[in-house]
């Protein structure tokens, strides 16, 4: 364990609201929990949780045919994750919001400034985690790399934020390349009007 990780003030400054994104299988769930535990007042926002709140009708979000439903939770998740960083928490927000939705998901969690990284492993690595990972109810392989190659065409010139694409195998250094990404001021995106 880090000197960060068990002294969350030596961290430096809090964000607001940090969004950890990546294709699936990129790693943000098990990364974002572990930034999540290095701030206090701190919360996790996770996006899965907001498919989780549909009933009746839920369409799987990665078919045809999601759109109105993805774009409609994934607004509510933006409203509540704002809501906690308006609370004065630092907020660490894990789901798929590319950089074709950033715009839209900072207007809609009423914030300035969103901290924003993207973990993009080689497609390989995110295959076989989404192929050998256990109790996580997307196992599509099809469209992991598709989203994969979506992540990789919007990041290729001038992404907004803050792209990790070596990564290390451990949690808690990639946490500590974000962290470094955070200080340094590289994962910082400025909301427009």
């Amino acid at each position: 364990m880090s000197a960060a990780e068990s002294n969350p003030a030596e961290v430096g400054p809090a964000p607001r609201l940090l969004v950890v994104t990546g294709p699936p299988g990129s790693g943000k769930s098990t990364v974002s929990e572990a930034l999540a535990d290095r701030w206090e007042p701190s919360v996790l926002v996770e996006g899965d949780a907001f498919f989780a709140f549909l009933r009746r009708g839920a369409i799987s979000p990665w078919l045809p045919g999601s759109h109105a439903q993805n774009d409609t939770t994934v607004r509510a998740a933006a409203a509540a994750a704002g809501r906690f960083a308006a609370g004065g928490m630092t907020v660490v927000y894990d789901g798929v919001i590319g950089p074709w939705f950033l715009p839209t998901f900072a207007r809609l969690a009423g914030v300035e400034v969103i901290d924003y990284v993207v973990l993009l492993p080689p497609a390989e690595t995110c295959l076989k985690r989404v192929e050998t990972r256990t109790g996580h109810g997307f196992t599509d392989l099809a469209a992991t790399q598709h989203m994969h190659d979506d992540f990789v065409r919007a990041t290729v010139s001038d992404p907004p934020g803050v792209v990790l694409t070596e990564l290390p195998d451990d949690v808690a250094g990639v946490t500590d390349m974000i962290v470094a990404a955070l200080e340094s001021g590289r994962s910082r995106y400025t909301v427009e009007g």
